[in-house]
């Protein structure tokens, strides 16, 4: 069985000790070559400067394939495509195209007045400018905002219709649920990568309760599997083995590439990697 390309996102550091985490990260990750890595913007674009100062930098000290991502919060168009240019002028061609999430303490995403209306206006406009590889957003579990069950569907065609190159779905607990989203982006005329996120499970109850705000169904076979294993002090265990089998039963469905969503934190990742054969040293012998 070929064994998948990988990629990683990242967190933009807020702090000193942060910075550390980050560059732990990227060098524990590095060398298994990923495809690209991503650094994301905080809730409201909070992090906006960070992730700016993080993604030229990985891509200056690295040589990494750094994708900067990009939200409509908060910004005009033109303050939008000035950052997108700076990307360009910076050597960064990579965008993760998002609406973005609503700032802290708004109910819902409100457009700024001369901002981009969502995400496909954003993505448009990027596109129009020829300079940049641009990945969205999917979703195998039914968005909050989403009207009925087939909307998530549509609105994805809608931003490869726009101009996107690839989606990154969020994460998900159960392969069926990724393969069913496949099949039905398939039968809606999808040709474009749609990219599974992986989320390692560092920390149960900080999972669930994410996964409660964007939508993500939790099984209660693995709830009670974490709770298992909390009383027999085997929690990593347990995620990285469920998290190696994911990813394993994608492959033999013939996914082709995973998106490890990493919390800054690089050891649960690192070893599901290892565990699927995707190890430094097979990564070089494949570049060589």
């Amino acid at each position: 069985m070929p064994r998948p390309t990988v990629s990683f996102e990242f967190f933009p550091p807020q702090s000193l000790e942060a910075s550390f985490r980050l560059w732990e990260t990227v060098q524990m990750l590095a060398p298994l070559r990923p495809e690209f890595v991503s650094v994301t913007y905080g809730a409201g674009g909070t992090t906006r400067k960070l992730t700016h100062e993080a993604v030229t930098t990985l891509g200056k000290a690295t040589g990494l394939r750094v994708a900067a991502h990009l939200t409509c919060v908060d910004a005009t168009r033109a303050e939008t495509l000035e950052i997108a240019e700076g990307y360009a002028s910076a050597g960064i061609t990579d965008i993760v195209a998002l609406r973005g999430d609503a700032p802290k303490g708004a109910g819902r995403f409100t457009p700024h007045p001369e901002g981009f209306a969502d995400s496909v206006e954003l993505i448009e406009a990027l596109a129009a400018t020829g300079r940049f590889t641009l990945r969205v957003g999917a979703y195998p579990d039914r968005h909050p905002e989403a009207a009925d069950d087939g909307a998530d569907v549509r609105w994805l065609k809608r931003k490869l219709d726009a101009g996107a190159n690839a989606a990154i779905t969020q994460f998900f607990f159960e392969p069926d649920t990724f393969l069913r989203f496949r099949d039905a982006c398939a039968a809606a005329g999808i040709t474009a990568p749609i990219i599974p996120g992986i989320l390692p499970i560092e920390n149960w109850d900080g999972v669930k309760s994410f996964a409660a705000r964007c939508g993500t169904k939790v099984p209660q076979w693995l709830d009670d599997a974490f709770a298992h294993a909390r009383r027999d002090g085997r929690e990593e265990l347990l995620a990285t083995a469920l998290c190696a089998e994911l990813c394993d039963t994608l492959i033999g469905e013939g996914v082709e590439q995973l998106h490890f969503y990493t919390l800054n934190r690089p050891h649960l990742t690192r070893d599901v990697c290892h565990a699927l054969g995707i190890a430094p040293e097979l990564a070089l012998e494949k570049v060589a």
